[in-house]
């Protein structure tokens, strides 16, 4: 197949998977696409909103439109390591007694970690591997999880007391984090109208895993051009202090290489999904919040002035795309 047909096949199939999840997920479209452009990018996604937004009901939804195996993860402070990945266990064999691993929730296509800042750091340690190898490593033995694998973390902006903030290493291997607003009253009456029935929306298959593998081949191929890479790169290398003059001010820590890696490789899938087999600079602009707003670390200064990341990434945004525009004014 050419590369415009392979446009076309994914297009398609984006929206079929798209189209099939609007069945249960009322509102939420952006969410609703920015999870499957991580699935299509290989890439894990951190949702954070208040409870009860459906962010469940979107991954299990998500497994039986791609007909995989759907598994769930409640995080608390008592969760240990070996409860997420499995562990050995002491059994008698018929050649006698010996260890036999057990598989832990890990082991699945499409994992909800939820309320994953519950846990504490030696536990939340246990998905470090498996986020960024796709495998775990139980007594000294390693085991491959299958392909895809994502994992879809929530956590819960209000609820602070009794969560232990992410460690950086882990917010870096998200490929996103996204924000899951309040639906409109619209929505919400949408929402209660189809809960409270007598009838509840079946969703049925419309892709594969197979579809999935496709899909990310397809993105890899999208060519960038050497002005839109610059532009990627220069966006990402504004987030650090010496970059421009807000993160200058506002910033510790600016985003990591992975921040560019997610910023190209979403930049392609939107591509895609707009008709095109290039990437242009729009494209990336949709992207830089969901991809860098959780890989900027602000400094007390910032919390002190009221600066969220977006609002910095706004900022940087505009630097790079205006040099003679002033830094945040507070």
């Amino acid at each position: 197949m050419s590369a415009q047909d392979d446009a076309a096949w994914f297009h398609s199939t984006f929206t079929a998977i798209r189209n099939e999840l609007g069945k249960a997920i009322i509102g939420q479209h952006d969410v609703v696409e920015a999870v499957l452009v991580g699935l299509a990018a290989n890439g894990h996604v951190l949702l954070e909103g208040m409870p009860g937004l459906g962010k469940t009901l979107l991954v299990r939804s998500l497994s039986e439109a791609l007909g995989l195996h759907f598994g769930r993860i409640q995080f608390t402070p008592d969760l240990m390591p070996a409860d997420v990945t499995g562990t050995n266990v002491f059994v008698q064999q018929e050649s006698g007694r010996g260890f036999e691993f057990r598989h832990g929730p890990i082991f699945t296509n499409l994992l909800l970690a939820d309320e994953i800042n519950r846990a504490t750091p030696k536990t939340q340690s246990a998905m470090l591997e498996a986020m960024q190898e796709r495998a775990v490593t139980v007594g000294g033995k390693r085991y491959e999880l299958d392909e895809p694998f994502l994992v879809m973390a929530t956590q819960n902006p209000i609820e602070q007391e009794g969560t232990y903030p992410l460690p950086e290493a882990q917010l870096d291997r998200f490929f996103f984090k996204l924000l899951v607003t309040y639906p409109t009253k619209a929505e919400l009456a949408e929402v209660v109208k189809g809960t409270t029935g007598t009838s509840s929306p079946k969703i049925g298959q419309v892709a594969s895993r197979d579809h999935i593998l496709r899909m990310r081949a397809i993105a890899r191929e999208v060519p960038v051009s050497e002005a839109v890479l610059d532009y990627g790169l220069t966006l990402v290398m504004a987030t650090h202090p010496e970059g421009s003059p807000a993160a200058k001010r506002y910033v510790r820590y600016g985003s990591s290489p992975r921040g560019a890696q997610a910023l190209l490789t979403a930049g392609k899938i939107i591509a895609l999904l707009e008709g095109r087999y290039n990437v242009a600079k729009e494209d990336l602009k949709r992207a830089v919040k969901s991809a860098l707003r959780h890989r900027v670390l602000l400094n007390f200064e910032a919390e002190a002035d009221g600066i969220t990341p977006d609002r910095l990434l706004d900022e940087v945004q505009a630097h790079v795309d205006s040099s003679d525009r002033d830094p945040i004014q507070v």
